[in-house]
């Protein structure tokens, strides 16, 4: 995938944060401590369980969801006798799942790795207006889809995203790390206190020229705040815009077969 985000992303941002202040949003300036700002609605309630429907490889629509719906990707070699690793992508704001599946179709086949793309209720992600509410239920009832259809490796579930769904990525793994075991944010512009449940390792990428959320007010800011909080955090920076290239995709996607073994 080689997404990008459009100004107005940028512009969301900032008015959000105009309108937050200090309330629980980790990107310019650091206040408090937004790990206990504030308890939402953002725990996951489904968890990975014996399938009891069948899937077979290939891209396939949800139909959970009316206009906006998620997509999965099922390698071609999944057998539903093997448990697989399962990569969760968040796309960036007025995005939608497609907007994954230029390339990470094909990094799901050659890592075997199952990858979901649910879409935003909206035009980007419930927390950048400043809380958690049906996004959260969606990817809920995406990832309990997906556990009924799919033999997954519950010890090996990713949560990743771009731009703003790289801040969505940050903000709900951190609550949910009892089910996500790594977090991937490419380009993040922010992080939203939230509960904290288990501690996933996580990999953030930016682009040093990024005009759309530069490099020194977000990724700069978010992952020594991360590191002084405890949490391994690979950090790479780039010579590039707001954008994911090839080679980044690829390198977040072999730290995931690094750590999982795959």
């Amino acid at each position: 995938m080689q997404p990008s985000s459009r100004l107005s992303s940028r512009r969301r941002f900032l008015r959000t944060i105009a309108a937050a202040g200090a309330g629980g949003l980790v990107a310019c300036k650091l206040s408090g401590d937004p790990l206990d700002d504030f308890e939402g609605q953002e725990r996951l309630a489904s968890r990975v369980k014996a399938p009891t429907a069948s899937i077979t490889p290939g891209l396939h629509p949800l139909g959970i969801g009316a206009g906006r719906d998620a997509l999965l990707h099922v390698p071609a070699s999944y057998q539903a006798s093997e448990p697989l690793p399962l990569v969760v992508l968040l796309h960036g704001a007025g995005g939608t799942a497609l907007n994954w599946f230029g390339s990470y179709g094909a990094r799901g086949d050659a890592n075997r790795f199952l990858m979901l793309a649910p879409e935003s209720r909206s035009a980007t992600w419930d927390v950048v207006s400043g809380t958690f509410s049906w996004d959260v239920q969606f990817i809920d009832v995406a990832l309990a889809w997906t556990f009924q259809h799919c033999a997954v490796d519950a010890g090996k579930i990713a949560l990743a995203g771009f731009s703003d769904g790289a801040s969505y990525a940050l903000s709900l793994g951190v609550a949910n790390g009892d089910l996500f075991d790594r977090v991937i944010a490419y380009s993040p512009g922010f992080f939203r206190g939230s509960s904290v449940h288990g501690q996933p390792e996580m990999w953030v990428s930016h682009g040093t020229n990024d005009g759309v959320l530069p490099i020194n007010s977000t990724s700069r800011e978010i992952v020594p705040y991360f590191r002084g909080k405890g949490y391994a955090v690979e950090f790479t920076e780039f010579d590039g815009g707001h954008e994911v290239p090839a080679t980044i995709s690829d390198a977040a996607m072999g730290w995931l077969g690094t750590a999982w073994g795959t």
